[in-house]
């Protein structure tokens, strides 16, 4: 049951597991019971993020750079151009790759054609989202 998510920072679509509904706006009874709709807020699998991270950039993400591996210096240098480029990754970002666990939007509609489509949160929509799902957790502990 793998599914197609788009890493933002890259916008480069991966197939990964969905993982836990997390956060489901209208309703809560959708969390409880992990539907997926549109809208819902996931986990998801970082494994094949992480693999093409460490591809494209040479380094792990949320992990302090050794460089072991023997690259030539073509590589080393485009490696540097590209990193350059893109900028630095997210904090939270890095944060959840350490987990293993990246949280997603659901952009498509599931029940329609059978595909869970969507992006990684990051930057102000992430934090966002935190907040709420931090609000909601707050509310059950009374």
């Amino acid at each position: 049951e793998h599914e197609t998510f788009s890493g933002g920072w890259e916008s480069v679509p991966r197939r990964t597991r969905v993982l836990d509904v997390v956060y489901n706006a209208s309703n809560n009874e959708l969390v409880r019971t992990k539907t997926l709709v549109m809208g819902a807020v996931c986990q998801v699998d970082a494994t094949p993020f992480r693999q093409w991270y460490v591809q494209h950039y040479g380094g792990e993400l949320g992990k302090k750079t050794e460089d072991d591996a023997k690259v030539g210096k073509g590589v080393a240098k485009k490696r540097e151009a590209r990193l350059t480029k893109s900028g630095p990754v997210d904090a939270s970002l890095g944060d959840q790759f350490r987990t293993g666990r990246l949280f997603a939007k659901i952009a498509s509609r599931p029940g329609q054609h059978g595909r869970v489509d969507g992006y990684i949160l990051e930057g102000s929509e992430l934090a966002f989202y935190l907040k709420k799902m931090a609000k909601k957790k707050g509310k059950g502990k009374d």
